[in-house]
Formats: structure tokens, C-alpha cells, sequence
């Protein structure tokens, strides 16, 4: 096969275009405008170029720049006269093509150079297989369980917020290790008592009934009310002025994470909605729901994609980092920090939940959890997802459902 190299260094508003002979030499260049009109002109140069040099095979690269090249991927796929070439479309990691243009030192930073770096990659890369997923039903899929992935971040972002607030309030419920700090309850309680005096004197009986109907799930209610009084008259006290500020912050707060919590339900929906039309064999893993399968089947796509299950696990970024030197080898290493942070993500959850619904998986976690003084759950966590990453590729690969172990 002798294809025609194409690079492509994509920006907001220009696509800088790189056509390389097969023989590594150059045949033309020329700036786009990333839009549609911009893609069509791009498509027209390079069947020129193909029919000019009458070859039938284009490799198309361009690097991963979060999603400004979405729209062009999907013009050149639906481009008719591209079409009647045979033609992969590569979207790279950025750390790979930077890698690979570490081999020419003496090369300046510029979009022409990054262009030509991407198409020379496509050259002599060891790239097997297409990384964009030409199933569009994937990549709706991902769009939703991308966006829950922001908004569980931003959610996260706003209960540490929260938490803040809490201390400045109301110390001592902060520091107290059995009152979660952005619960229903503390929240409620944070709306009901303007200062942490009221609370800290406030009637125990009355209190106790307040927190039985916002908590709803306490063994022993009073003794959780006297232990938020105990917190409170062992907290700081606020002048009035910074005590209303905190007050207005903390509410500006809770509407924040109230307003974060219903997003999230909603692309809940509309994931699980989108999900019915992919067939998969994941939601038959105990405690993995359909959601956190939803997010791991929207980054790996077709699963065939991959050479093996360890192929997964290093897009994943599920993968640890080797040092070694002649007889020496370290037994404390760190996981690589490239990789697919949205399929990591949803693999974490994934096994974090199903740890604890399969016997197997909790067995697995509570071995890693004892071999270890420091960051157990941490690593405990990261390996059963390493584990859960093995079940999940041949459950795709099979299209089998899962059979969990005996007890």
C-alpha cells in the first residue's frame, strides 16, 4: 500500500493541512478555515493529490484537541468523492506526536511544522487501527457521558466549597468525622439555624425530630443531635457581619450543588435513554448499572478496536509505570499519567461499586487493601478497576453475559 499522508494541525478557526508523498517527500500545504466550507476545500486538494499521483489510499492524522476537530472528522467521513478512496482517519494523543517530533530536535514550533510532524508520524508510526470511532451512536453517547463527567466534577468542586462554609460556621461539625460534611442533614441544618449558637442551644427534643426527618436514616436520632450540639458549642464564633456573609455564600452553595445534583439526573436519563440502542453485556456485572456502563462502552466504542484487554487498560491509563536498572527493580511505581481520563474515571466508579455487589471483586479489593500501609483504598481501587478492565473486554469480545462465582 502506498497511501498519501495527511496532517492536519487543527485549531479554533484555522486547519493547517500537511500532503505527504508515500516516499516521505512533500507535495503541497495550505490553511483552511476550520468550518465546513474549510473542510470541503481541504477534501478537494486532497483528491487532487491523489488523483495527480493516482493512488487510491489517504491516511488522514490530526491530534486530539479536546473538540475542535470533531466537526472536520466527521466532514471528511461523510465527504462522497473522499469516500471513494479507501482512507483512515487517526485522531492521535497529542503526547504521542510530541514524542515522535522529539527525533528532530532542530525543528521550530509552528502550526506548518506540527502538520508535517503529524503527517511524518502517520508515515512511521506503528498505528494499526483507526482511533476515531466511525459508529456515531458511540460518540452521541460519549457526549452525554462526557458532560456528566464535568458536572460530577464541578459538583465535587462545590461540596469542598461547602465544606469551607461549614467550617467557618460551624467548626466543630466540620472536624467531626462522623457528620458527613455535605449530607442532606447538615445541609438542612445549615438552612435552619441562622447561627451556630441557635443551634447549639436549640431545644433537644425538637432538634431530634428535625434531624429524624431530614436524615431519615438514623438508628438513634437524639444521640446524633447531641452530637451536633456537642460540635457546635465546641465551635468558633463568628462576628454578626462575617456570620450573615458566610450564611449568604453557604446558600449561594447549596442552590449551586441542588442545581448540580438535578443535572445530573437528567443526563442520567438521557444516557440510559441512549444506551437501549447499543447492544452490549456489561449491565450483567453485578452493581455496575447501566450509567457507569454507558461511560465505559462510550470511550472504548467497538471493542474489536483493541488488540487485547491490556490495550484497554493502557487507554485507560490503567497501566503502571516500570523502573528498572540491571538487578534492581522497584516495587513502588505510579500509574502513567496519559491516557483516556473519562474511561479511567468511569472504570473507578465502576469497580468501586461492583466491589461491593460480587464476591469476587470484594475478595480482590480486600486482598490489595491489607498488602499495603499507605493510599489503600487508592491503590486497592485502581487494581480491582485493572481487574474489572480483563471482565469487561471479554465480556465484549464474547458478547457473553457475566456469571458470577459461587460464594
Amino acid at each position: 500500500m502506498n497511501p498519501l499522508f495527511v496532517g492536519i494541525d487543527v485549531s479554533s478557526k484555522n486547519n493547517v493541512t500537511y500532503l505527504m508523498k508515500p516516499d516521505g517527500s512533500k507535495y503541497s500545504s495550505f490553511s483552511v478555515q476550520n468550518n465546513l466550507g474549510g473542510a470541503k476545500l481541504m477534501s478537494e486538494k486532497i483528491v487532487s493529490a491523489l488523483e495527480a499521483m493516482q493512488l487510491n489510499d489517504v491516511v488522514i492524522g490530526l491530534e486530539a484537541t479536546s473538540i475542535y476537530g470533531d466537526g472536520l472528522v466527521c466532514a471528511l467521513r461523510e465527504d462522497g468523492r473522499l469516500g471513494q478512496y479507501q482512507r483512515k482517519i487517526h485522531v492521535l494523543n497529542p503526547k504521542q506526536v510530541k514524542k515522535f517530533k522529539d527525533s528532530y530536535p532542530d525543528l521550530p514550533k509552528n502550526d506548518w511544522v506540527d502538520a508535517f510532524v503529524i503527517a511524518d508520524h502517520l508515515r512511521f508510526g506503528r498505528i494499526g487501527k483507526e482511533v476515531y470511532m466511525d459508529d456515531y451512536r458511540y460518540k452521541s453517547l460519549q457526549t452525554l457521558a462526557r458532560a456528566r463527567f464535568d458536572v460530577v466534577q464541578n459538583l465535587t468542586r462545590e461540596k469542598q466549597h461547602f465544606a469551607n462554609y461549614l467550617f467557618l460556621k460551624c467548626s466543630g461539625m466540620a472536624q467531626d468525622k462522623d457528620i458527613a460534611n455535605s449530607s442532606a442533614t447538615t445541609i438542612a441544618l445549615m438552612e435552619r439555624f441562622e447561627t451556630v449558637d441557635e443551634l447549639a442551644y436549640a431545644d433537644l427534643d425538637e432538634l431530634t425530630r428535625f434531624i429524624d426527618e431530614t436524615g431519615r436514616n438514623f438508628a438513634d436520632p437524639a444521640a446524633k443531635a447531641r452530637a451536633i450540639q456537642a460540635a457546635a458549642r465546641n465551635s468558633y464564633r463568628l462576628p454578626v457581619t462575617v456570620n450573615s456573609s458566610v450564611n449568604q455564600a453557604m446558600a449561594v452553595s447549596i442552590a449551586t450543588m441542588r442545581a448540580l445534583e438535578k443535572q445530573i439526573k437528567v443526563l442520567d436519563k438521557a444516557i440510559e435513554q441512549q444506551f437501549q440502542i447499543i447492544p452490549n453485556t456489561l449491565t450483567s456485572i453485578p452493581g455496575i448499572g447501566k450509567v457507569y456502563s454507558a461511560g465505559i462502552i462510550a470511550e472504548i466504542g467497538d471493542v474489536h478496536r483493541f488488540n487485547s484487554q491490556a490495550s484497554v487498560a493502557k487507554y485507560a491509563g490503567l497501566v503502571w509505570t516500570q523502573h528498572q536498572s540491571g538487578d534492581f527493580e522497584a516495587q513502588h511505581t505510579k500509574l502513567i499519567k496519559s491516557g483516556n481520563r473519562y474511561l479511567r474515571y468511569y472504570l473507578l466508579e465502576a469497580a468501586n461499586s461492583v466491589r461491593r455487589c460480587d464476591s469476587e471483586f470484594r475478595r480482590y479489593y480486600d486482598l490489595k487493601f491489607k498488602e499495603v500501609n499507605q493510599f489503600q483504598h487508592k491503590r486497592a481501587l485502581a487494581l480491582t478497576a485493572r481487574k474489572l478492565v480483563r471482565l469487561v473486554y471479554r465480556l465484549l469480545m464474547d458478547n457473553r453475559l457475566y456469571i458470577p462465582p459461587e460464594s
